[in-house]
């Protein structure tokens, strides 16, 4: 939770490109694709949680890959979950632990880093950008989520595109990239640190966006609204029936 903002950020959701774009909005997506220099990049919503495991389910989706979360003990119907990745095709989990729900359910397991030894940056819900440093040696052969993506993803023939060598310079791509959320009126902007050095990115302290050298976001007393103004709804607290 600590990441959720980061993860909605870079598009971690099954309904929108990332930096906040939109994937059915044509503008928003040739531009992301432009940038990436892609010709495949999803044109329609993705499957959320539990539809897409209920497509796992009636063998719409035949390959799932499951990181960092454990669906099998938390999503709801959780042994509709585990029966329906048993009859899934292949079923790949990147897990930093050697058994569990999920992992049970596994074709193939790989070895992940856990929280101690992870390094990246993570965004918190006040939009504050944190350095995460590690404190702990990785055990073994675990390797971080981004290593493993990028190894699967030279061996599938995108070396080209997936040529990175560490975590600065994953988020110095994302930082330009946040450049095409201004450029459609989203307030999100790391702009600044996309020619960040390696020795900057090391010594990153926590800092919120908009980083493009102007004000704080709200700054002009306007909400992120085509007019403006804000949107204010007013609830009713349901009626409480004493037993």
């Amino acid at each position: 939770q600590p990441n959720a903002m980061g993860g909605r950020e870079v598009g971690g959701l099954a309904n929108q490109l990332a930096v906040h774009l939109d994937i059915d909005n044509a503008e928003h997506h040739a531009a992301v694709a432009d940038f990436w220099q892609t010709e495949t990049l999803a044109t329609k919503n993705g499957l959320t949680a539990v539809d897409l495991f209920n497509a796992v389910e009636s063998g719409q989706v035949k390959a799932v890959w499951i990181m960092a979360t454990n669906p099998v003990d938390s999503l709801p119907e959780a042994d509709r979950v585990r029966h329906a990745l048993m009859a899934c095709d292949t079923v790949v989990v990147s897990d930093c632990v050697a058994s569990g729900d999920t992992l049970a359910c596994a074709d193939i397991r790989l070895p992940a880093l856990g929280w101690g030894e992870k390094s990246g940056m993570v965004t918190n819900s006040e939009r504050c950008v944190s350095r995460q440093r590690p404190f702990v040696a990785p055990p073994g052969e675990a390797k971080a989520d981004w290593w493993i993506i990028t190894e699967v993803a030279r061996r599938m023939g995108f070396a080209t595109a997936f040529a990175y060598q560490n975590e600065h310079e994953i988020f110095a791509e994302y930082s330009a990239l946040t450049a095409l959320a201004g450029r459609f009126g989203k307030r999100l902007d790391l702009t600044a640190a996309a020619e960040l050095s390696a020795d900057q990115y090391e010594n990153w302290q926590p800092q919120q966006w908009p980083l493009n050298g102007g004000s704080r976001c709200f700054g002009d007393g306007q909400f992120a609204t085509p007019d403006g103004r804000g949107r204010f709804i007013v609830c009713e607290n349901p009626v409480v029936h004493k037993i």
